[in-house]
């Protein structure tokens, strides 16, 4: 069995299971197209949607961040083509710089809000990477939302987020 085609196999079922354990049996995060540019199955991950498996494939060493984003097979234009605005927020958050001008179908405030929490979370990963003892994050969780006003979360948010730009 060839281990970048199971890979790619793993990738199109969109079965995260599946992914782990190709990657796990030693297939490359990091393939070529037929243009033999890098980044195969992270973007495929994303043209097709598939956020849980872009976040592995990033985790695993894919590298979610071009020098140019605005490149056609960049994870953040293949995501933009498929119309995956929540695969781009994923990108975002994990660092992919959105170049000036490009439309990504996101608001301006998803966008500030993705920015922020790629930031916060990857001041978190370094602090936990470097062996210090890592912040205290509140974390809420709502099994149901019906008739909730989440317009205070929302502005405490862009609020942050706001603060982080000034800085």
């Amino acid at each position: 069995m060839n281990s970048s085609i199971d890979l790619l196999k793993a990738i199109r079922t969109g079965r995260l299971q599946d992914v782990r354990e190709v990657l796990d049996a030693g297939a490359p995060v990091e393939l070529h197209d037929g243009r033999g540019e890098p980044g195969l199955p992270l973007g495929v991950a994303c043209f097709m949607g598939f956020a849980d498996i872009v976040r592995e494939l990033v985790s695993r060493g894919a590298k979610s961040n071009l020098p140019d984003n605005a490149q056609s097979t960049s994870p953040l234009s293949m995501a933009i083509r498929g119309r995956r605005t929540e695969v781009v927020k994923v990108l975002i958050e994990m660092g992919a710089v959105v170049p000036p001008g490009m439309k990504t179908g996101l608001t301006e405030q998803e966008m500030m809000i993705a920015r922020w929490k790629g930031q916060h979370y990857a001041s978190a990963a370094q602090v936990a990477e470097h062996g210090a003892e890592s912040p205290v994050v509140e974390e809420i969780e709502m099994t149901r939302c019906y008739g909730t006003d989440t317009a205070v979360l929302d502005a405490d948010m862009i609020r942050a987020a706001r603060d982080m730009d000034k800085k």
